[in-house]
């Protein structure tokens, strides 16, 4: 029997990194495109946002919310190379496409999955790593297997090797007449995207960011999630409705704090599966999916990112200072920053950054660091150590010169 789906949408993830240097002029080209805008985040619109990060996350996600309207609007008077030059400083920047109607789009001919493409953005980073997210619905999206196959196929539209896949995937829109134009649209954005793969970040596969409510007829107080506990297994390992693959639940690191939904972790994505058993996961938990714990999901992100540049510029000499004074100031104003005292987003924070493997890696580069600084102490301590025995062999020199002359007075 099918499974029902009641409600569900797709985030692709693609993460990119802008060459050091050319940041500011990454965002005044963002400026210039007609096709984007800056997005603002304001208390009385954005509210449950700021209530849930801690004032310090928040103003590094979100500078707008502490410019108010008044200084939003004196900064839109600027010249655009001068709005470029003050939105660089900020620690982040988020720009949306301007999408007047949903782009529509079809997978595979036979069948037709029919979907559309509702949000488009870019979130970027003063340190020059960004993120293109994209927001997917299936219009006939009442059938789970649809949700499987589509996830399936769609991360994979970036890549090089399979382009046989996308011949069955049809952006059905004045902007994107295929997922071929799709390719170069994003290519636009992220550029060669050579910093990434300097960085080993897989740059043809999205990161997959879901939700789904099933119908409450297949999971209830009735209904065991056991039943369909194969379906969240394939849902969550972005698998299609075909794969006969043996996968166990306990593979799969699960939060499953609520009775009728549970949220599945690994380094393709993070998926929510959820029944309409429960009124709240057709009501608020989409929302808070797709706004707190999407940004929660990003921001750790980020951190690996970031911290995996810091560790290849720790291996260039010309760039150790550098590198030591980011891996400081990132330790002192995020690292050991809290992010959140909500107690649902503060354990998907800390399982996100355990699935992400952040600890292992920040012990990585702090070990990279200590050595670095040690070999660096050691260093300035030997060249004093030169300075001075040169410095006494100078002054006793010039005493014995000083010592012959009155010998010979």
């Amino acid at each position: 029997m099918e499974l029902k789906t009641n409600y569900q949408y797709t985030y692709f993830l693609h993460p990119f990194v802008i060459k050091e240097g050319k940041y500011q002029k990454y965002i005044l080209k963002m400026i210039k495109d007609e096709d984007f805008k800056l997005k603002t985040f304001q208390k009385e619109k954005d509210l449950k946002m700021y209530q849930y990060f801690l004032p310090k996350t928040r103003d590094f996600l979100f500078s707008s919310f502490s410019l108010g309207n008044t200084k939003i609007k004196k900064l839109e008077e600027f010249p655009d190379e001068t709005k470029a030059a003050l939105l660089s400083k900020y620690p982040c920047n988020i720009f949306e496409y301007r999408i007047n109607k949903d782009i529509q789009g079809k997978v595979d001919e036979e069948r037709g999955i029919f979907f559309t493409i509702s949000k488009i953005e870019i979130i970027c980073f003063e340190t020059g790593i960004c993120f293109l997210v994209i927001k997917t619905n299936i219009e006939d999206g009442d059938n789970f297997s649809n949700i499987l196959n589509f996830n399936y196929k769609f991360r994979d539209i970036n890549s090089e090797e399979e382009l046989k896949k996308f011949d069955n995937i049809r952006l059905q829109t004045n902007s994107f007449t295929s997922a071929e134009t799709f390719r170069n649209f994003i290519r636009k954005i992220t550029g060669t995207n050579l910093e990434a793969l300097k960085l080993d970040l897989e740059t043809e596969r999205f990161l997959t960011y879901s939700y789904v409510c099933i119908d409450q007829e297949a999971w209830n107080s009735e209904e065991d999630f056991e039943k369909i506990s194969h379906q969240y297994i394939r849902y969550a390992n972005i698998l299609p409705a075909d794969n006969s693959r043996e996968l166990k639940e306990e593979k799969i690191t699960t939060i499953a704090n609520w009775k009728f939904a549970k949220l599945a972790l690994s380094k393709l994505g993070v998926m929510l599966f959820s029944s309409s058993a429960d009124m709240n996961n057709y009501t608020i938990l989409p929302d808070e999916f797709e706004n707190q714990f999407l940004y929660t999901y990003i921001i750790n992100l980020y951190k690996k990112i970031y911290l995996k540049r810091i560790e290849l510029q720790l291996k260039d000499q010309r760039q150790v200072r550098k590198a030591r004074k980011k891996f400081i100031d990132f330790t002192k104003n995020l690292w050991i920053r809290e992010l959140t005292d909500d107690e649902i987003g503060t354990m998907v924070n800390h399982r996100v950054g355990e699935i992400l493997e952040l600890e292992k890696l920040y012990a990585q580069v702090k070990n990279k660091y200590d050595i670095l600084y040690k070999d660096l102490n050691i260093e300035k301590n030997k060249t004093s150590t030169i300075i001075i025995g040169v410095v006494l062999a100078a002054s006793l020199i010039f005493n014995i010169l000083n010592f012959i002359v009155l010998m010979r007075q």
